[in-house]
């Protein structure tokens, strides 16, 4: 960072602290940021401001007025600049200063006199409301004056575009900081944001090539950190490189803040849209129909999507995977993996389809690693993302390094444009021992990653080896932990297969059984009346019940109470009973008598079907994980495409489980079988499983010791508190 730099950097810092009483810290920036922004917009139009004020006028007098006015004036400024830029307000920061007086109204003047680009951004800020308050305090002259310093000059000529960036991008980093009891929900820890870049342009050699055009996307722009670090990591390596920004924010604040970073850098505004990516009934996908070559993500963490429900699920029924949503959808009350495969909706065609492919770099908890039964889940996205041979790496982080959590997170890579050397594998990287402590903590972030933790977890994913050993660990000490492993697709893949037992039961008329009628909703509701109006049908009917209820009761205690073990004797003798006394035995009655009077018996014969097939017992169904067949091809013939010609394949699958039956299930239970029509493919990744490194208990010898000292320190205590 350059001296001038820092200069600025400290200028608005001394000038926020004189806000203190009207604001507290973290709300200075409320003022400071937009303020920063004006600053720099008025120096910036200050060589062009007379001539604009004079075609303005020039104009007005030709009758132009309205929409035709701007578009001449937007036409005119959008020659010197990437996106129109005026101001045909009479002010400058030295004419407010020449109205005390009137400076608030004078100044709303002003920023309503900016072009629609450059208006937006103030009303996101509501920078109305603190003009207002500045005033009311006193303060509003004192922070114009110091702003219109002579001494600190914005203009592009003392300040370039891209130096004028980085201040505000430390201006955004160091007031979201002071607020770091909020900043969590649309700010990434800058270093984080730099691994990102580090790892997602690393297997990428195009983006260096001079000259060449890329696109970078967030579709959770927030303020804008990560198409700002990216677009810093990639010029500077590649000057001549051609990028272009795009990104979309639902907060009014972040979103405003994003805009004026490009703004002030003198970038396409508009690439920025506002509102919900994923929609919520009026606002969606802001970029719908475009595809990006690199998109970077940071989602917020176990937000439910329940205001994006109705919308969500819509598209997931009826577009399917033509829509963003195919695969399945998460649970309600965390909607990460959503935004992942909004982003997978927006790649571009993979080189083997004739395209350039897309890189993609996420930030989730560990949630979307193992969360979702098989099914349209979080499993069902897992499956459809490894399958696709999309998932190239994941990068576990230490803890506590977000403002708002403590908690572990991961960084997902998924491309589809893998180099040759990758295809079919995933590569895990234990980065959870990497990093250093902070000599101040910021809200819930204790530990920051260094450079040199972040160049040795991008050596790691760029060796791209099985067993790689650690070089550094926390608090830059040397470590010997593996922290690289390599992974097949089907390694994370599994069968959760379906094991029936056959129901056995047996029957008695026992007075005991047949108390349990009573619990029976069947044969309760024969002394219920579906009639609403008459009540003297109502009694009429719900009497006409009670009596046969009796009936059934009086048939029932008059059968023997002989222990039938097999329900193809009993159903018979039942039968028999209710015919012997002139009653019919309805359907529902019966099952009901048959729930009543049976009960399980591990020696009785097996209850059957009309087709002889054994009853499954829903009390001793279980199921087991059965790891996936390594000689069936990728992807499984389950679950998505279900009207495939896949029998050939679906039975390889069978056997493969019906071969882990008779070896893991029918030694132990021999009357247990497979339903296959309930069998799931499943896929997660337990990546902390991968690296746990067993430490084995301290000796009991040693435990004692301890114990005996600890024993020894109270008594002595014990004895000062009573001598």
């Amino acid at each position: 960072m350059s001296a001038n730099t820092t200069n600025l950097i400290n200028f608005v810092f001394d000038i926020a602290n004189k806000l203190r009483g009207p604001y507290r810290p973290p709300q200075y920036r409320k003022v400071m940021l937009p303020m920063t922004v004006l600053r720099r917009l008025d120096c910036v139009l200050a060589p062009t401001k007379d001539q604009m004020l004079k075609e303005y006028e020039k104009l007005q007098a030709r009758g132009l007025e309205g929409d035709a006015l701007h578009k001449v004036l937007a036409r005119k400024a959008s020659k010197e600049r990437h996106h129109p830029l005026y101001n045909i307000s009479p002010y400058t920061f030295e004419k407010l200063l020449a109205d005390p007086e009137n400076i608030a109204t004078n100044m709303i003047s002003y920023i309503n006199g900016f072009s629609e680009s450059a208006r937006v951004i103030f009303e996101a800020f509501g920078f109305e409301l603190e003009i207002e308050k500045l005033d009311k305090a006193n303060r509003l002259y004192l922070i114009v004056k110091e702003f219109a310093d002579p001494k600190i000059n914005l203009h592009p000529n003392q300040v370039s575009n891209h130096d004028m960036g980085y201040v505000f991008e430390e201006l955004v980093r160091k007031f979201n900081e002071q607020a770091n009891e909020e900043a969590g929900d649309h700010f990434t820890p800058r270093e984080v944001i730099r691994l990102m870049a580090h790892l997602i342009y690393t297997e990428d050699e195009d983006v260096y090539t001079p000259g060449i055009a890329r696109t970078i996307y967030d579709p959770t722009a927030g303020t804008g950190g990560m198409l700002s670090v990216s677009e810093e990591y990639i010029t500077e390596q590649n000057p001549q490189a051609h990028l272009e920004l795009f990104g979309q924010e639902y907060n009014e604040e972040s979103w405003a803040i994003c805009r004026s970073d490009l703004l002030i850098k003198d970038e396409p505004v508009d690439n920025i849209a506002f509102g919900d990516t994923l929609g919520d009934g009026e606002t969606g996908d802001g970029h719908e129909g475009k595809s990006f070559h690199y998109m970077l993500a940071n989602p917020p963490f176990g937000v439910e999507w329940k205001p994006q429900e109705t919308l969500v699920k819509k598209e997931h029924q009826e577009l399917g995977f033509n829509g963003r949503f195919g695969p399945g959808l998460p649970r309600i009350n965390d909607g990460a993996t959503l935004f992942l495969l909004h982003m997978l909706n927006k790649m571009k065609p993979a080189p083997e389809q004739g395209g350039e492919g897309s890189r993609i770099g996420i930030v989730f908890n560990g949630s979307p690693l193992f969360n979702g039964e098989p099914g349209p889940s979080e499993s069902n996205i897992r499956r459809w993302i490894i399958e696709n041979d999309w998932l190239d790496a994941i990068i576990a982080l230490p803890d506590q390094l977000f403002y708002n959590t403590g908690i572990y997170t991961y960084i997902w890579l998924v491309s589809n444009r893998k180099p040759a050397h990758r295809k079919g594998k995933v590569q895990l990287i234990d980065g959870t021992r990497h990093y250093r402590k902070m000599k101040k903590s910021l809200g819930n972030k204790r530990n920051e990653l260094s450079d040199e933790h972040i160049e040795e977890l991008t050596r790691l994913y760029a060796n791209f080896e099985d067993g790689t050993v650690c070089r550094v660990g926390s608090n830059g000490e040397q470590t010997k932990r593996v922290c690289s492993k390599l992974f097949d697709n089907r390694d994370f893949g599994y069968l959760k297969v379906t094991v029936e037992r056959p129901l056995r039961l047996n029957f008695q008329a026992s007075a005991k059984r047949i108390e349990r009628l009573w619990q029976q909703t069947g044969f309760i509701n024969l002394a219920k009346s579906k009639k609403r109006k008459d009540q003297a049908e109502v009694e009429a009917e719900i009497k006409a019940g009670e009596a046969t209820q009796q009936r059934i009761l009086t048939i029932l205690q008059e059968m023997d109470d002989r222990l039938y073990t097999d329900r193809a004797e009993f159903e018979p003798a039942l039968k028999a009973a209710f015919k012997s006394a002139g009653e019919k035995l309805p359907a529902g009655i019966k099952k009901a008598i048959l729930a009543a009077l049976a009960e399980r018996d591990s020696e009785a014969a097996i209850c059957r079907n009309k087709d002889g097939d054994p009853e499954p017992d829903s009390e001793l169904r279980d199921t087991e994980i059965v790891p996936l067949p390594e000689d069936i091809p990728l992807p499984l013939p389950i679950g998505y495409d279900k009207d495939a010609d896949n029998t050939e394949l679906l039975e390889l699958v069978y056997d493969h489980c019906e071969a882990y039956l008779a070896r893991e299930v029918l030694p132990f239970v021999d009357d247990a079988w497979i339903d296959h029509a309930k069998t799931k493919v499943g896929y997660e990744i337990p990546i902390n499983r991968h690296f746990y490194v067993y430490e084995p208990p301290r000796p009991l010898e040693e435990i004692e010791r301890d114990i005996q000292g600890l024993e020894k320190d109270i008594l002595d205590m014990l004895k000062k508190v009573t001598a």
